[in-house]
């Protein structure tokens, strides 16, 4: 039975979920424009700091309110407090290591309690089963160059820069499947360009 990619995208509101791989900062920032209201971004310090001007294609960077720990017990902290305080749409918090089931249970039940949905960006393997859903976001192979009568496509780090495949790998409620998807900036909405497998 295949998945329908709108039962699972936009993701479930309040609710946490993780997303792993290359591409997973670019599924956050699609996952934040099409949140309402604030976005709260959390990364360690050790990290570079996300430019907001560089998600604009994705969201209005001024909705975007940038946070800083020190490592990742304080992000996991400041994700929780954010999440149960309600007071943004949606909470990103970018991680280094595995996130714990107690750990992923609090974010869990303060995501439920202050109705906010959160983003957890991290290491491949590195989740925890309290998650509603686990994605891996991997950029799509660029297609041959110019040479090849088909129109040149943006290319970043090996990869066409406006496709992505993302794979369903963790789904609490359901079956898992993957999409290749594109963003559609005009329409600010996600296109599934094809079903990749399921």
């Amino acid at each position: 039975m295949s998945l329908k990619f709108s039962s699972v995208f936009p993701l479930k509101h309040a609710r946490a979920h993780e997303v792993c791989g290359d591409s997973a900062l670019s599924f956050a920032a699609i996952a934040a424009g099409m949140t309402k209201g604030a976005v709260v971004w959390i990364s360690e310090d050790w990290r570079p700091t996300v430019n907001p001007e560089g998600l604009a294609p994705y969201c209005d960077p001024g909705r975007l309110l940038l946070t800083r720990a020190g490592n990742q017990l304080t992000a996991l902290a400041s994700a929780e407090t954010a999440l149960r305080s309600g007071a943004a749409g949606l909470v990103v918090a970018e991680l280094s290591g595995t996130v714990g089931l107690t750990e992923g249970r609090r974010l869990q039940l303060a995501a439920e309690a202050g109705r906010t949905t959160a983003i957890l960006l991290i290491p491949e393997g590195a989740g925890s089963n309290a998650a509603e859903t686990r994605w891996r976001s991997t950029g799509v192979a660029a297609p041959p160059g110019p040479s090849s009568g088909l129109a040149p496509v943006p290319r970043q780090n090996g990869h066409d820069s406006t496709h992505w495949r993302w794979s369903l790998i963790k789904n609490k409620i359901g079956t898992l499947s993957e999409w290749v998807v594109r963003w559609d900036a005009a329409a600010h909405r996600v296109i599934v360009v094809s079903e990749a497998g399921g």
